[in-house]
């Protein structure tokens, strides 16, 4: 049986980090950084926007920016010629 994450990442998601600045209403001068990591689709970001509209309706605290991440975990390897090569003793 296979995880579920990887076959989701066969299907196109691939791992992305999203870095959520917000303003917390008792200290409204004060912008804080919370990072958020899944696997999600791009262009849409399904998974991403489930947690902005759970934060948007759970959290009093007020996003001022969201700052998205997304790399791939699978693909082919690759292969690369060494320019030099250095023998250390």
């Amino acid at each position: 049986m296979s995880d579920s994450d990887f076959l989701a990442q066969l299907g196109g998601a691939r791992l992305t980090t999203a870095e959520v600045l917000y303003y917390r209403p008792d200290f409204p001068a004060l912008l804080q950084s919370f990072i958020w990591q899944t696997t999600d689709t791009a262009p849409d970001f399904p998974r991403l926007n489930r947690f902005l509209d759970h934060w948007r309706r759970e959290i009093e605290a007020v996003i001022h920016s969201v700052t998205v991440a997304h790399a791939g975990l699978v693909r082919p390897a690759e292969w690369r010629g060494a320019d030099m090569m250095v023998r250390l003793h």
